[in-house]
């Protein structure tokens, strides 16, 4: 199974936008479309990336938008760049999400007692290679941390890709902390001070900012496949997402191929972008 991605928009502006295709080059909601899995038996999931590591603009899966594109934030009418906070440079992993998962905001997660965040479940790719905007990536869960961002309960799920030539030494987070030191150490420094820069207080984790383990992280992926499952038929209520995808046959919200390559065609053609502000290279420095 394949895909391939279509920009439209300038990058760098609020028009810009990635859209995806399958292997017949039909247009797919990346939500919705992409498979979970790409090995169920072996617990290996397909992963989505909107940021490369090292880079800073927070793209994310659109949620709302028909087809689901990945688009750049936008915070107080200015495109999102997360902040450098010493020593890191932009994302420290290749960031993305599971398709076919959502973290559901009406259930109250009984291991940290907050509501889900309304997003696909997140990851964080620790592989060696640098992924690009839009690859789509088959991963083995290693592990997961609980961020309690503004509330809500943010999963972050640790993975490595299956082409990662280490992947076979990677099994579980143990193997994390004992193969890369100090790189879960550094993801918690991440999570807790990305926002400060912003004006916004450190975030908090449940379990005390623990790694829980392999299991625990692919049973909570498994848990939010089945809310995304009721979310697709509409027996959860949608909210402001859009469900429109064009493989799940038996959901209401499937629709042509010629009504998704119509979403597609209705945005602008893509074009040269604008230069990255300079202040996104800025670094800011706290003390711990």
């Amino acid at each position: 199974m394949s895909f391939s991605i279509e920009e439209r928009g300038r990058p760098n502006t609020q028009d810009y936008r990635v859209f995806f295709k399958n292997s017949d080059g039909k247009y797919i909601s990346p939500f919705h479309d992409v498979p979970i899995y790409a090995n169920e038996a072996e617990n290996i999931f397909h992963a989505i990336i909107e940021v490369p590591r090292w880079t800073n603009a927070k793209m994310e899966i659109a949620t709302g938008d028909p087809l689901n594109p990945l688009k750049q934030d936008v915070k107080k009418g200015n495109l999102r760049f997360v902040a450098n906070v010493f020593p890191h440079k932009g994302y420290i992993w290749n960031y993305g999400a599971i398709p076919q998962t959502w973290e559901d905001p009406n259930h109250k997660d009984s291991d940290t007692g907050c509501c889900g965040d309304n997003d696909p479940i997140d990851i964080c790719d620790i592989g060696n290679k640098v992924c690009s905007r839009g690859e789509i990536i088959k991963v083995k869960v290693l592990g997961t941390l609980a961020l309690i961002d503004e509330g809500e309960t943010d999963w972050k799920v640790i993975v490595i890709n299956t082409e990662d030539p280490e992947a076979g030494d990677f099994n579980d987070i143990n193997d994390v902390r004992r193969l890369k030191p100090g790189y879960l150490e550094a993801t918690v420094d991440w999570f807790r001070r990305y926002k400060v820069p912003d004006g916004k207080p450190e975030n908090q984790f449940a379990f005390n900012g623990d790694f829980k383990d392999r299991d625990f992280a692919i049973q909570t992926v498994k848990s939010t496949h089945e809310f995304w499952k009721a979310l697709i038929t509409k027996k959860s209520d949608a909210g402001g997402l859009n469900c429109m995808n064009t493989s799940v046959s038996h959901s209401p919200f499937c629709c042509s191929a010629a009504e998704a390559e119509a979403v597609v065609k209705s945005a602008c053609d893509f074009g040269s972008g604008e230069p990255i502000p300079n202040s996104v290279d800025k670094w800011f420095y706290y003390d711990k």
